[in-house]
């Protein structure tokens, strides 16, 4: 059977490359079964080759527009603990709904411009582009008001009032930035599902660098303080607005792509907003369930021990857990188009192959992570603290966390895949049953209800002791 098949000669070929090998010949190559393992292994080459090309510079891009807020909070630092703390707050309780709400919706283009792509549809891709810069400036503009009067809402969850009023100012200096997440979104998604990524690394470090300057110029040089720190992040973003929007519009590889403005935008705008509801729904469910997590910490004995080591557990390993996260949204991106441009194309087991690889690259990555996460458990956590009793505490939690790193190999990976298949309501009633019908009270019942309860008591005692030394040498010092 092998020997008849008309392609293998060509797929087989020492010298033939990689990229010589078309997704035609591999679909009609993969509908035979007796193949040799040499010949799945050169598949398996040739589809990491893809994958690697697409998920290296998304990962770039992700973790330097990440990095945009993390050093305006390292500059927001240097002002005063009251300020970081307002700003810590606001960027996770009110930018944080706001960017799983864009993010969200942002996935819709990557469904729908993938496959348009796959199937040569070109002149579509626009058009979609632009239907959904619509959509995302309307859900800008309702989240702005959570933004401004986010003061309230601070204080609705149990914030104290002079953080809650900082939070205020620094989330009303995000505000701008909102209308740019809204623009930036759907144009990276557009890009990527042509495979043009290589271009967005390069503007994203390059924003990176002046964001770094403009933020030292703004906080320490001109001593604009919380406000103005707020201001720079936003116009760090319209940077990146600027520079994605200038190379789609000039760039000939967005020639076919983006034929200009078109009314055709407002057509057929319903069923495209069910499937950005959609998206969205099945990420924000993700992010609430983990913030469900805390508000339920806080309903248990020991209440203030049981939200510290959340924040303990959350400094010591956010570190390595963000790289780990970044690295695996990556590889999802990659997966996601790599799915949606064939199932346009018509070759579905070339998607079916292309998951098949990037679960198995995601794994292998994992179980690295964990093995290094349980090995250096201990030496990971002096990186960050020198008491003994906290890495001790620390070091228990530490198995619970290399289970959470393998698992978050896989979860990403199947999200990407289903948002290059469309599948994105399916995956909202997934979460919504696994996260808040299982999850939730599988981890009251843990919580509230087992001997787990008395290892937070344990804990209690050991927090106690360490907040006691800590506070005697603050005492002490001069």
């Amino acid at each position: 059977m092998e020997n008849q098949h008309p392609l293998l000669p060509s797929i087989l070929h020492s010298t033939a490359k990689l990229s010589d090998i078309s997704s035609d010949e591999i679909e009609e190559f993969l509908e035979y079964k007796n193949v040799s393992f040499k010949v799945y292994l050169k598949l398996f080459a040739w589809e990491s080759r893809l994958l690697w090309l697409l998920s290296g510079a998304v990962i770039i891009v992700l973790i330097f527009n990440y990095m945009l807020g993390f050093v305006t909070l390292m500059f927001v630092g240097h002002l005063g603990s009251l300020e970081l703390a307002g700003a810590s707050i606001a960027s996770v309780g009110i930018q944080g709904l706001a960017y799983g709400v864009m993010l969200g919706m942002a996935s819709a283009v990557e469904t729908v411009c993938g496959q348009a792509y796959g199937a040569k549809r070109y002149a579509v891709m626009g058009v979609i582009c632009q239907r959904a810069i619509l959509l995302h400036l309307g859900a800008a503009f309702l989240l702005s008001f959570p933004y401004w009067f986010s003061g309230p809402l601070l204080k609705a969850i149990g914030q104290s009032e002079t953080i809650s009023e900082q939070g205020e100012l620094f989330a009303r200096g995000l505000i701008l930035q909102l209308y740019a997440l809204a623009i930036s979104c759907p144009m990276q998604r557009f890009l990527q599902a042509q495979n043009i990524v290589n271009p967005m690394a390069y503007i994203a470090v390059s924003v990176f660098i002046v964001h770094v300057v403009i933020t030292w110029l703004v906080v320490d040089v001109l001593e604009y303080g919380l406000f103005g720190a707020a201001m720079a992040q936003s116009f760090s973003w319209w940077l990146l607005v600027i520079a994605q929007g200038l190379y789609v519009v000039f760039s000939p590889w967005c020639k076919e792509t983006w034929t200009g403005f078109s009314m055709n935008a407002f057509n057929s705008i319903w069923p495209y907003f069910k499937l950005t509801v959609a998206s969205a729904v099945m990420l924000c469910l993700e992010i609430w369930y983990f913030q469900g997590l805390v508000l339920v910490s806080g309903l248990l004995p020991y209440a203030t021990v049981s939200l510290d080591s959340i924040s303990v557990c959350d400094n010591n390993s956010m570190n390595y857990w963000n790289w780990d996260m970044q690295f695996m949204l990556g590889l999802a991106a990659a997966a996601s188009v790599r799915v949606s441009n064939e199932l346009g194309a018509g070759h579905p087991r070339v998607a079916k192959m292309s998951v098949i690889i990037v679960n198995m690259t995601s794994i292998m990555f994992s179980t690295i992570i964990c093995i290094i996460v349980l090995i250096f458990r201990v030496g990971l956590s002096k990186l960050f603290t020198s008491d003994s009793e906290v890495i001790e505490a620390v070091s228990h939690l530490t198995p619970l966390l290399a289970i959470s790193v393998w698992l978050n190999g896989i979860q990403p990976i199947l999200s990407g895949v289903a948002v290059g298949s469309g599948w994105q309501a399916v995956v909202a009633y997934v979460n919504l049953a696994t996260y808040y019908c299982i999850g939730l009270p599988i981890g009251c019942i843990l919580g509230f209800k087992t001997s787990l309860q008395a290892a937070v008591a344990k804990a209690a005692d050991r927090l106690k002791e360490a907040g006691n030394r800590v506070n005697e040498d603050l005492v002490d010092s001069p």
